[in-house]
């Protein structure tokens, strides 16, 4: 990979890739709604800003002119809070998502890579017409779900190679969104206690570093029309995560498991290839879990 389009560059996931596709010598175009959201790219030789927010996305072809290995779209309003759950703004995202490879179509790249999550595999579960409830995570899941399938087929009927990473519960530095892993970081580097489920249920938790890796890794060697499991390869659950944050954290501070009762009808691991990215990359997560659990802790603590 020599050039790459990064959507979202200047925030969570996208800026992490970014820097990494720049430290490896990657020419890189990174696409956000201000200077100032891609300031912590700016003065690199490679890192070119391309200043759009999604009503300008049908304009990016006019702003990027160069042979483009890669085009990945990471972009995407509304990850937490009440706006994940508002099923307009969420969907206006998918749309976004079909403009995106529009673009990327146009500019001539050879491959684009989505960012999807893997609680789409949750609302795949909702078509078995069980009746079960399905939770507000859900309207999140479906614009994701929406925007894969339609970036799939335009990828298919258009000439372009087309992967996704669906990522597990990302927690890292540079992450300022009240997500579960900020919450419970939050809450313990205060020495309260976090509310929490019972815990006996698979579960993963994967560190930012390993994030970027995997998605350069996508970007390189993943299967056309293929979707990747982000995340490790062998789960542990909940419970077992938390209560080695804790230890590591704040040993001190209770842990109120039980507060709520577990879903077990949310996270289905079983439909999951666990494995494929390792097959098809050769990608592994080496992120060591004490260390960056402290180095996120102590971001959390000074930020947020």
């Amino acid at each position: 990979m020599k050039t790459a389009v990064v959507t979202g560059a200047g925030g969570f996931i996208g800026g992490a890739l970014t820097e990494l596709l720049v430290d490896k010598g990657v020419t890189v175009y990174g696409v956000d709604i201000s200077e100032k959201a891609l300031a912590r790219h700016s003065g690199k030789a490679n890192f070119h800003p391309v200043i759009a927010d999604f009503t300008k996305y049908g304009q990016l072809h006019e702003m990027i002119h160069a042979d483009v290995d890669v085009f990945y779209h990471f972009a995407w309003q509304g990850v937490f809070g009440e706006p994940f759950r508002d099923y307009r703004l969420q969907l206006s995202n998918a749309a976004s998502a079909g403009d995106a490879i529009t673009e990327a179509v146009r500019i001539g790249c050879k491959k684009f890579v989505f960012a999807g999550t893997y609680n789409e595999i949750e609302v795949a579960d909702h078509f078995d017409m069980s009746g079960r409830p399905p939770r507000y995570t859900c309207i999140y899941s479906a614009a994701k779900t929406a925007a894969e399938i339609v970036c799939k087929t335009i990828a298919a009927n258009s000439g372009i190679q087309y992967s996704a990473g669906l990522t597990a519960m990302a927690y890292g530095e540079n992450n300022r969104s009240m997500m579960l892993a900020n919450v419970v970081l939050k809450q313990l580097t205060h020495g309260e206690s976090p509310r929490l489920i019972e815990g006996n249920i698979p579960y993963d938790f994967i560190y930012i570093d390993d994030i970027a890796r995997a998605f350069y890794a996508i970007g390189e060697s993943g299967v056309n029309l293929r979707s990747y499991y982000v995340g490790h390869r062998h789960l542990r659950t909940f419970r077992e995560y938390v209560t080695e944050i804790g230890q590591i954290v704040a040993p001190d501070v209770p842990l109120l498991f039980g507060a709520y009762p577990d879903d077990n009808s949310s996270r289905n691991y079983d439909k999951i290839d666990l494995d494929a990215l390792y097959r098809d990359t050769g990608f592994e997560c080496q992120a060591d879990f004490k260390e960056s659990i402290l180095k996120t802790a102590a971001w959390v603590k000074n930020n947020l």
